[in-house]
C-alpha cells in the first residue's frame, strides 16, 4: 500500500503515520506534505492507494485539495482527518471526493474503525 498524509501540522503527521505503523497492516509506503497544493503535485506522479487529509491548511485548503484529486481519479480514496467535525464540514467534504472521515486526534483504534468500515483492511 502506498499512503499520502496530507497536513500542515508536522505533529499530526508524525500521530498518523505511528497509528498506520501501529496497525501493522503492511510495510505500505508513507509520503507526507504540508498543504493541498504539494498534494495535488504528488497524487497526479503517484499510485496511492489512501490519502489522508486535513481540512485546514496552507496554499490549497483540504476541500479544494479533495476535490481537485477527486476530480483527478475517480477512484482517489480520500480520507478526511481533521478536528473540524461540523456537520456541514463532513457534507461538504463528501460531496468533494471524500469516503471517511476521522476526528483529530488519530489514533490506532478511530483508524482501524475507519479502515475496516470502507473496507480496506
Amino acid at each position: 500500500m502506498k499512503y499520502l498524509v496530507v497536513d500542515d501540522s508536522r505533529m499530526a503527521r508524525k500521530m498518523l503515520i505511528k497509528s498506520l505503523k501501529d496497525l501493522e497492516i503492511d510495510d505500505g509506503e508513507i509520503v507526507q506534505c504540508s498543504n493541498g497544493q504539494e498534494a495535488i503535485d504528488l497524487y497526479k506522479g503517484n499510485n496511492f492507494d489512501i490519502c489522508f487529509m486535513d481540512l485546514t491548511m496552507p496554499v490549497v485548503n483540504g476541500f479544494d485539495a479533495t476535490e481537485i484529486i477527486y476530480n483527478y481519479d475517480n477512484d482517489a480514496k480520500i480520507i478526511i482527518v481533521s478536528a473540524d467535525i461540523q456537520e456541514s464540514s463532513m457534507t461538504e467534504a463528501k460531496s468533494k471526493g471524500a469516503i471517511g472521515f476521522i476526528k483529530k486526534p488519530i489514533n490506532k483504534d478511530n483508524l482501524s474503525v475507519m479502515l475496516t468500515k470502507l473496507g480496506l483492511i
